[in-house]
């Protein structure tokens, strides 16, 4: 492994169909689509599909009367919504007029909006309804700078009388007078706009500090659009579910970015809970999921299994044998014998379709997993049903970096960087990562830029290591790695991931810095633990009183056994705790993505953590640390 890293290249510019920018690349192609549905969502039960006309006269309205109430180009245009066709037109509106987008997540407090609205200058915000208003008029007093506010949903709000606050229909009124009375402004100004201009701010984690505003030009986002590997290029046949929110990097290039560029339909989730129905609903052809997804459709198989006849439980064993089989063979890099092929095909057509019907994956072209580590065994499972799963890498900074290649059977790596991607190892083990794909710096903080960048890469924080084929592994976040007590590191996120593998556990912490044993803080997955307890007729009341049953405890004892098997004795989990709150995306210590905060979980319940390093120390619920 080399540690010189190669010498610094300029950034250059992508085109699609000779188009620089996000807003030239979508009046271009709304010419040539015309009617064919640009988007679907569900209303009052059913869904409802709008056309890239529809799609291109919304964002025009949204254009137009943003200009008309002071909007100016380099001006930041911020959104506060759950996913919904709304917060998609004025994305694109907003990019029409050169401004820049700033997606707030929906389950922000009032001070964490406060403090992204007056970071990033905002001039105008939307809000999705009167719950999501309630929190910009909290804060209302120190966001001096706010031309209007629109509001998506007026329920609860009719007769609400502000002038600084009113529906979108209003703004969508303005615009249609404004358009009218000037024809071809709007594209005009965007010929002017520019790759590098700046096309997004999107906030990252601000658990080390404050939230940190990334800078992503439209030079990031057309490069993202290319560099696609031909495998997994989109088609204008294909249908994809977007369900993360809209302001995550990820879910922009997918749901956002690659549609724009290719002419695939997105449909907009229900809610993040109602992602299993949408799935078996719409089954769209390809499929973007962080783990915990993931995750859930295994744990939804496990507990289907567990009701099934006997003799329905035999035969599922035995399909899911001859799966295993075939995918042992194919991460081997061996070809599957004839009879294993037969024999799949076979379970496949009566047992396995079934399943990926049940699932929403029948028709999947291929299936992605990024955001955070996934289980190896996870992957070898969706593979033994005849469903792998690609991995990618990426951060917010970097847009998406790499991913695995069809036909490439390697749990363990995410794969191959993308064309124009270079990734280099330094010598303390830190991915660094360049490309036209990243990010423009830091929203006010250079300091913190500075850090970031350097010699035109961008440091991960993250450590890894490439294999001979160039195939990238990541080992850990570099402020994650455990060492113990007696000097030897430890990925927490491998024995994580393998925690989270089982069906009765939704996400772990495990602990064991300048310790001498590994333990871990326990989340269950409350859905298949509440479904065990009434199978098992072990009585309990809410989830904190199921957490403390001791027949839950020994369940997840077992669990972690049946882990630990897989690990070194330093690296085995030597006691844990169960969170008994029912956490979510609004609490602090879950992020966006569902995914434990390792350091607020850390503090939070740092009381646990010590007494299960107390000498006679033994499983039991956990509680918060100022309880």
């Amino acid at each position: 492994m080399s540690t010189e890293r190669p010498p610094h290249r300029e950034l250059t510019i992508h085109q699609i169909a000779g188009c620089d920018t996000t807003p030239k690349l979508f009046l271009k192609k709304v010419a040539e689509r015309g009617e064919r549905t640009a988007l679907r969502e569900k209303e009052l039960g059913l869904w409802q599909s709008y056309s890239w006309n529809t799609f291109h006269e919304r964002a025009m309205w949204i254009a137009h009367g943003l200009r008309s109430v002071g909007l100016v180009p380099g001006d930041v245009v911020a959104i506060l919504s759950e996913d919904c066709k709304e917060w998609v037109w004025a994305d694109m509106g907003t990019m029409l007029t050169g401004g820049v987008v700033c997606g707030i997540y929906p389950t922000s407090q009032p001070p964490q909006v406060s403090f992204c609205l007056q970071d990033s200058r905002a001039r105008v915000l939307f809000v999705e309804n009167e719950e999501q208003l309630d929190k910009y008029l909290e804060v209302r007093h120190e966001l001096t700078e706010i031309l209007r506010v629109y509001y998506i949903d007026g329920k609860g709000l009719r007769g609400y009388k502000d002038p600084k606050i009113q529906s979108v229909e209003a703004l969508y009124e303005d615009g249609r007078k404004a358009w009218a009375e000037q024809q071809g402004v709007i594209e005009s100004m965007v010929q002017s706009i520019l790759p590098e201009d700046p096309a997004v701010i999107v906030y990252t984690s601000g658990t080390t500090g404050k939230p940190k505003g990334a800078v992503i030009p439209h030079r990031a986002l057309m490069f993202q659009m290319t560099a696609t590997p031909t495998p997994f290029r989109l088609e204008g046949k294909d249908e994809l579910l977007t369900y993360l929110p809209l302001c995550h990097l990820a879910e922009r290039l997918f749901s956002l970015s690659l549609p724009l560029a290719t002419g695939a339909t997105i449909n907009l989730a229900e809610s993040p809970a109602s992602v299993p129905m949408n799935l078996m609903e719409l089954s769209p052809t390809v499929v973007f999921g962080v783990p915990r997804i993931w995750e859930k459709s295994y744990s939804r198989v496990v507990t289907l299994m567990s009701e099934a006849s006997w003799a329905g439980k035999r035969v599922y064993a035995a399909a899911l044998a001859v799966g295993k089989r075939r995918a042992d063979a194919l991460v081997d890099g061996r070809k599957p014998s004839r009879l294993d092929e037969v024999l799949f095909s076979l379970a496949d057509r009566f047992v396995f379709h079934n399943i990926k019907q049940m699932l929403g994956l029948d028709k999947a072209r291929f299936l992605v997993s990024g955001a955070a580590p996934i289980s190896d065994s996870l992957l070898r499972w969706y593979l033994s049903l005849g469903l792998p799963i690609a991995e990618l890498y990426g951060q917010t900074e970097t847009g998406i970096a790499t991913i695995t290649r069809p036909g490439e059977f390697k749990p363990g790596t995410v794969g191959l960087a993308l064309s124009g991607v270079d990734l280099h190892i330094a010598q303390n083990g830190e991915i660094l990562v360049r490309s036209d794909g990243q990010f423009s710096g830091y929203l006010n903080q250079p300091e913190r830029t500075a850090e970031t960048v350097v010699g035109g890469w961008v440091h991960t924080g993250d450590v890894g290591k490439l294999d001979p084929d160039g195939s990238l592994r990541i080992t850990d976040r570099i402020k994650d790695i455990i060492i113990t007590a007696g000097g030897k590191n430890i990925t927490p996120s491998l024995i994580e991931n393998e925690l989270k593998y089982s069906a009765y556990i939704s996400d772990s912490v495990v602990i064991g810095d300048r310790r001498s044993f590994l333990t871990a803080l326990v989340m269950l997955d409350k859905e298949n633990a509440e479904h065990y307890a009434q199978v098992h007729g072990i009585p309990f009341t809410d989830y904190r009183s199921l957490c403390a049953r001791p027949e839950i405890l020994a369940l997840v004892e077992a669990e972690v056994g049946h882990v630990n098997q897989k690990f070194s004795s330093v690296e085995q989990v030597k006691r844990f705790r169960l969170i008994d709150v029912l956490l979510t995306a609004e609490d602090e210590e879950l992020t966006p993505t569902m995914k434990l905060k390792r350091n607020i979980v850390s503090q939070k319940y740092g009381m646990l953590i010590d007494e299960m390093y107390a000498s006679g120390a033994s499983p039991r619920p956990a509680k918060p640390a100022e309880e």
